[in-house]
């Protein structure tokens, strides 16, 4: 389409029904982000005033549901992509370089003359283009270029996985201008996870990825993470009457790496001592029967932990079952099971290292008080700092909202959706 098809179309209307889609059904939704759009493409134009053809993509963040800590020992988790996602306008051209100008970032260009690994480039956002670019290359797709402008709500450390939002990004661009579409949404969340992997220099899972790609409620099954088994769970929260809100307690995310790094060592070390690599495929009854001798080898937090996962595993394949069956008092029961479990068990809501700042335990003690037995909260992603998960009937959401901020500053608390799609390319 023309930029100048995109602007009056945003302003007549012609795009509110796949707005609605991405963003929720209310009008104040459809308003902000059609607000959105028309800045994304402003911005574009100044950047790019002699382009004429152009198209339109979005990205979504995700928000894990269920499965807390699970997903490294091979385990299950129940997760959706949400509301808040990545805008991109984009021209395609045939200059052999993808350039990209991200909202409040430096410029990137991405020389397409070589495809490989680039040490220098390990860490940065140029170093995922590239290898996405670099694998979709070596399935025999032929890549001209790019320039794009992006905006993003994905928020880095939100624990709503930005950097796996902009994988699919790119992902979703270079599938639909140079491949037609062909490669699946589980294909394109491989991809990002190779590139992560080998070109940024991050070891990391494909759940972020997956849920990012595929859309809606996504409950996978990691017993082998190359091909993990994914269910997708038609469920709309909005129509039940319940709002996803997460709130970032704005805890330093500094120097957590052992935090994080010592619940999958512990949970590999008790695996270990069963006589398994990973605790899925160690057996929960010989787990509880050997629990003295075990604890001549293991300490007690690495018995807790596993004893986590145990019951974590178990429950994000109920919470899945519970949304199925439309049992929504079940599910918020297996969602308040998890947040205890993650607070007693796995221990997760505050680092050691700086016991006196507890900012999730706090927000997770006003959330209870406020919401007065309605709904449920968690933590929520990695825990020890960031965000906290909470689901709020919808009359209720704006008025939580506010109480969260007054403790947390403004715009701390995001009120979401469950969004059915992933990556996709808007059209008139």
């Amino acid at each position: 389409m023309k930029i100048y098809d995109l602007i009056s179309g945003l302003s007549g209307g012609s795009f509110d029904e796949q707005l609605k889609m991405l963003y929720g059904s209310s009008e104040k939704a459809v308003l902000r982000n059609r607000a959105r759009y028309l800045s994304a493409a402003e911005n574009f134009s100044r950047l790019y005033p002699e382009c004429e053809d152009i198209r339109v993509f979005s990205a979504s963040g995700r928000t894990e549901v269920g499965g807390n800590h699970t997903d490294h020992q091979h385990g299950c988790v129940l997760a959706a992509a949400v509301s808040l996602d990545i805008i991109g306008i984009v021209r395609f051209h045939e200059d052999g370089v993808i350039r990209i100008k991200s909202e409040g970032y430096a410029a990137d260009e991405i020389a397409l003359s070589s495809y490989e690994v680039n040490d220098a480039e390990k860490g940065t956002s140029a170093a995922l283009v590239r290898g996405i670019a670099a694998k979709f290359a070596e399935m025999g797709v032929k890549i001209s270029g790019f320039d794009a402008y992006f905006t993003s709500e994905v928020l880095s450390g939100s624990g709503l996985s930005s950097s796996a939002a902009f994988e699919v990004m790119i992902g979703t661009i270079i599938n639909e201008g140079y491949n037609e579409g062909r490669a699946s949404a589980v294909e394109i969340a491989k991809i990002g996870k190779f590139a992560e992997n080998v070109y940024f220099g991050k070891a990391s899972g494909l759940m972020d990825q997956m849920v990012c790609a595929v859309g809606g409620f996504v409950a996978i099954d990691f017993a082998d993470p190359q091909e993990p088994f994914i269910t997708s769970v038609d469920f709309d929260f909005e129509k039940a009457g319940y709002s996803v809100c997460i709130t970032d307690t704005k805890g330093s995310h500094a120097d957590l790496t052992a935090d994080y790094s010592a619940i999958s060592e512990e949970m590999k070390h008790v695996a270990q001592a069963l006589g398994c690599e990973y605790l899925r495929d160690a057996d929960e009854e010989e787990f509880y029967d050997k629990l003295p001798e075990l604890r001549k080898k293991c300490t007690d937090r690495e018995l807790l932990r596993a004893a986590h996962f145990f019951a974590e595993n178990t429950r994000a394949v109920d919470e899945a079952k519970a949304l199925i069956d439309r049992d929504t008092e079940w599910f918020f029961e297996l969602v308040d099971q998890s947040g205890t479990s993650s607070a007693e068990l796995l221990q997760n809501l505050y680092s050691c290292q700086d016991p006196q700042a507890q900012q999730i335990p706090l927000a997770i003690m006003l959330s209870k008080r406020f919401l007065n037995g309605s709904g449920a909260v968690r933590v929520h992603g990695g825990g020890f700092a960031g965000t906290i998960q909470a689901f709020v009937p919808n009359y209720l959401a704006d008025d939580y909202a506010k109480e969260m901020e007054r403790f947390f500053g403004a715009g701390s608390c995001y009120v979401l959706s469950v969004r059915p799609v992933g990556g996709c390319e808007l059209s008139l």
